[in-house]
């Protein structure tokens, strides 16, 4: 998947500005997520998966620096195989996003979690799209953006819990980087009065299947045990009392 003015961009001041409050936040999502193998598809030039301890941690796409080349839609991995997926403006820039994410819930065992970063139609970055004289077919204004909500509920209906999610970006996208400085002050704003509204976001979910039920270790099944019967030996203990 070739996208049109993606490297120039992601040299640009408005690049900068994004991808240095994606990179922060999911290193922090990304960081307490353990397992066996992780995937990032898309964006091979930034290294999202950089503060994760996974040992084995792979890039994927249809061009680049990539560990596996392939279809993004059809990914060459086993089912229920992989325990994190980070999707960086990945499904915006497909033709089928929705089978993407189907592709995804396959590879990922039950447990397993996907990070997911996306520009907000309902922010100024979204409205720029619309504006006249926009420069069509380069990177970032030739996305299909996709809303929170719709991402959501396609998330839902494939069994994902979303457990975490951020906004961000809330400056104008702006081309000099004297301005986007000087809105800085918006960051800390829009998060407290118009979270809605930033430029990009970001969601973490959580693979969930019917029926599975977590494995504790055995101590800590004796622990929830006795505390389970606890009120039980009470309530025999003032019988017999009584």
């Amino acid at each position: 998947m070739s996208i049109p003015g993606l490297d120039a961009w992601l040299q640009s001041p408005q690049g900068s500005y994004v991808l240095e409050w994606e990179q922060t936040k999911i290193d922090a999502l990304v960081a307490d997520i353990f397992g066996f193998h992780a995937l990032q598809l898309g964006l091979p030039q930034v290294d999202y998966l950089r503060d994760n301890r996974i040992p084995l941690r792979l890039k994927a796409g249809e061009s680049g620096l990539v560990d596996v080349r392939c279809d993004l839609r059809q990914l060459p991995f086993a089912s229920a195989s992989l325990d994190l997926v980070v999707l960086p403006h990945v499904l915006e820039f497909l033709p089928d996003p929705h089978q993407m994410l189907r592709e995804v819930e396959r590879v990922l065992i039950p447990e397993g979690q996907v990070v997911i970063a996306g520009f907000n139609p309902l922010s100024l970055w979204g409205l720029r799209r619309y504006l006249p004289g926009q420069r069509e077919g380069l990177f970032p204004w030739n996305g299909n953006y996709l809303s929170v909500l719709r991402l959501k509920d396609w998330l839902a209906l494939l069994g994902f819990e979303v457990d975490r999610g951020n906004f961000g970006c809330y400056a104008p996208p702006f081309e000099q980087s004297k301005w986007l400085q000087r809105c800085h002050f918006m960051e800390p704003a829009g998060d407290r009065w118009w979270g809605f509204a930033g430029g990009t976001y970001l969601l973490r979910a959580v693979k969930r299947v019917p029926g599975m039920r977590l494995v504790l270790p055995a101590w800590k099944e004796r622990k929830a045990r006795a505390k389970a019967l606890a009120p039980i030996t009470q309530k025999e203990a003032n019988d017999n009392g009584q």
